[in-house]
């Protein structure tokens, strides 16, 4: 199954939004803002809300991870960076942001 790209690339980034859930859940106990860590730890079962929270938590970042890595792929790779935009009005000309043959960007103006 991880030989298909689509469920490989879900599979590393599910990874990627998992370690950041489990790094920000351990920074919630390390620092234990409005005294999160002795709340969790004086229940009866201090597992289940771990888990809980854990699980919310991987839920959320891994198809964080995941949705933005999918919206990614049909994006193409700019070598030069931005070129070309919307024409911008300065007073009575318009500048024009256009593309060279070198793939260099450069600014005409023309008059209106």
């Amino acid at each position: 199954m991880l030989r298909i790209p689509l469920f490989r690339l879900l599979a590393i980034n599910l990874a990627i939004g998992a370690c950041a859930a489990a790094l920000l859940v351990g920074g919630l106990l390390w620092l234990n803002p409005g005294h999160l860590r002795e709340l969790i730890l004086a229940d009866r079962a201090p597992g289940i809300g771990l888990v809980l929270l854990l699980a919310s938590f991987v839920i959320t970042f891994g198809s964080a991870a995941m949705g933005s890595a999918i919206m990614a792929q049909g994006r193409k790779q700019d070598e030069g960076g931005g070129g070309g935009g919307r024409p911008i009005a300065i007073g009575d000309a318009v500048v024009v942001a256009a593309r060279t043959a070198d793939g260099k960007g450069a600014s005409q103006r023309q008059s209106s």
